[in-house]
Order: C-alpha cells, then sequence, then structure tokens
C-alpha cells in the first residue's frame, strides 16, 4: 500500500510543488490538499492519510495548533510532518513539543523531501536529529525542564532502556542501534516500545524531546 500524505499549506505554489515531487514516487499518494490547518481534522478523517506535511504558519490555524487539535481530537492520527522556511525557528520546535514527528525545509530537494515522507511513515528513526539537538539547545530550557524531569523519573528506565534512548536521540534506527548493542533488531523493537509507553510519548520525537529537556541526553 504506498504511503498517503495529506498536504496542508497557504501557498499554492508549495502544495503543487510538493505534490509533484511526491507523486512521481511509485510508494506514496498525495491524498488531497488544505490552504489552513483549520480543515486539517475533517479532512484526515475523511481521506484517513497516513502522513500530513503541514505548513508552521498558515494565517487561520497555524501548525502547531492544528497539530495539537488533531492529536487531541483524533483517536489513531496520521504522522505529521512540519513543512517550514526557516530551520531554525523557534515555532518548529514548538510543533515537535506539541506532538510533531518531524520537519522539513521548504527549499529541501526532491529526494530529501521523499526520503522524510518516507521515514516518517517508518517511524524507525529521527528526521534530521542535529537538527532537533540545535533547537533543543536554543529554545529547551537550559537547566533542564521541570516537568520533563518529573516524567522521566516517573518513567523509571532501565539502564538498557536508557541507552537505547541516547541512541535513538543521535538518530540511529533499530536496525543500527541493534548493531551498536549486538542484539536483534527485535528485542531493540521492544526496548524502543517501552521506552515510549514510560514516557508517556507518540514516538521517537517526543520521547527523545523529553530526553532532552529533562537533562537525561545533553542537547549541546
Amino acid at each position: 500500500m504506498p504511503v498517503r500524505v495529506l498536504l496542508v499549506d497557504d501557498e499554492p505554489l508549495v502544495r503543487a510543488g510538493l505534490r509533484a515531487v511526491l507523486e512521481a514516487q511509485p510508494d506514496i499518494e498525495v491524498a488531497g490538499e488544505a490552504a489552513d490547518g483549520a480543515a486539517v481534522i475533517p479532512l484526515v478523517r475523511q481521506l484517513r492519510p497516513d502522513v500530513v506535511a503541514m505548513d508552521v504558519r498558515m494565517p487561520l490555524l497555524d501548525g502547531i495548533e492544528a497539530t495539537r487539535a488533531l492529536l487531541r481530537t483524533v483517536a489513531e492520527p496520521p504522522k505529521i510532518l512540519v513543512v517550514t522556511t526557516f530551520e531554525n525557528d523557534e515555532y518548529v520546535y514548538e510543533a515537535l513539543r506539541a506532538g510533531a514527528d518531524g520537519f522539513l525545509l521548504k527549499r529541501a530537494r526532491p529526494a530529501e523531501i521523499v526520503h522524510a515522507v518516507r521515514l516518517i511513515a517508518e517511524g524507525e528513526s529521527l528526521l534530521f536529529p542535529a537538527s532537533v539537538r540545535r533547537l533543543a539547545a536554543e529554545y529547551g530550557e537550559s537547566d533542564g525542564d521541570r516537568a520533563a524531569r518529573a516524567e522521566l523519573e516517573r518513567a523509571r528506565l532501565t539502564e538498557r532502556e536508557g541507552e537505547v534512548l541516547r541512541l535513538m536521540a543521535r538518530g540511529l534506527s533499530n536496525a543500527e542501534i541493534a548493531a551498536r548493542l549486538v542484539v536483534g533488531t527485535e528485542t531493540v523493537k521492544s526496548h524502543v516500545s517501552a521506552v515510549l509507553a514510560k514516557l508517556g510519548a507518540r514516538d521517537r520525537t517526543q520521547a527523545v524531546i523529553t530526553a532532552y529537556e529533562s537533562g537525561f541526553v545533553a542537547p549541546g
């Protein structure tokens, strides 16, 4: 089955460009388009996309609030890929904190766009880990966020789970973590699932954000 993508951006040229790039791939299908975040929830319910590629800045409802609303109201929400003009943008970090799974620059090359959609859909690696680390260093709490620290303490991760979380923060995939720890991929998947469950994280990105903001992993 192809990866179904919903494009949400107030600029028609951006939507057209993304559609052209994605529909050239045999394993990706553009399910629909919207010009504002306010249209996301009804379209997600109607079209059931796997990934929503969403502009972070829109006139009525921006990508941050649209992400929050989507995750709050849809039982099985799609993956959310924030599309942005600027990489080092506090809006991007707030979108990731709100629950977005990753971000993509509007100036990205076609191969990078396709890679981002596939990676987000698979959910087995962190998209642009170095950029997420830089955003956490600049916009996260410098001394560790109190709520994130409390959340990590409550999680009571085992030593191996903590090791897996640190490797996740470096952007390693399940297969790469398995090779590093000399264990099976299924074992790593079990550890990753345990980390997400204990942290109450929707996915790897939110788990890594918590790791940075709690001080468990240094973002610098």
